[in-house]
């Protein structure tokens, strides 16, 4: 039976996941650090293995991102990416508190963006936003 609860696996946990998920794997003091900057921490757990995960960063106010949303192989189709998306809008209600109209954005994964669209997700330019970019250091 899956689990999804608020939690912050440890840096081997995420690292077996993103692996498992072709993403591969950071230096675990980095991850560790990623991990305690992070504001919402939700895990997917069968029978204590880490098989799906989720994160919200951000400054808690104005700007928050979801992030590392994965689901190891052999677990996925089996509505525990969705259960973990529910997880972290659950969680979000503190900050809504805070901020009605704190904006909540996420890099989906090519291919994913109906996914997310289930959940309330729009895609920037059908919010009159420009398209999203990312800074790559040369």
């Amino acid at each position: 039976m899956i689990k999804i609860i608020e939690h912050i696996p440890t840096a081997e946990e995420y690292n077996k996941v993103s692996l498992n998920v072709g993403w591969g794997v950071r230096p675990d003091e980095i991850v560790t650090l990623a991990l305690q900057n992070t504001l919402i921490s939700v895990c997917a757990y069968d029978d204590g293995e880490l098989v799906g995960y989720g994160r919200i960063i951000g400054d808690g106010a104005t700007f928050l991102y979801v992030q590392d949303v994965m689901v190891k192989k052999e677990y996925q189709s089996q509505k525990i990416g969705t259960g973990i998306i529910k997880k972290l809008l659950e969680c979000m209600e503190k900050y809504w508190k805070i901020n009605p109209s704190i904006r909540l954005y996420l890099g989906a994964a090519l291919g994913k963006e109906d996914f997310y669209k289930l959940f309330g997700f729009v895609v920037r330019e059908e919010a009159g936003l420009g398209p999203g970019m990312i800074y790559r250091k040369k």
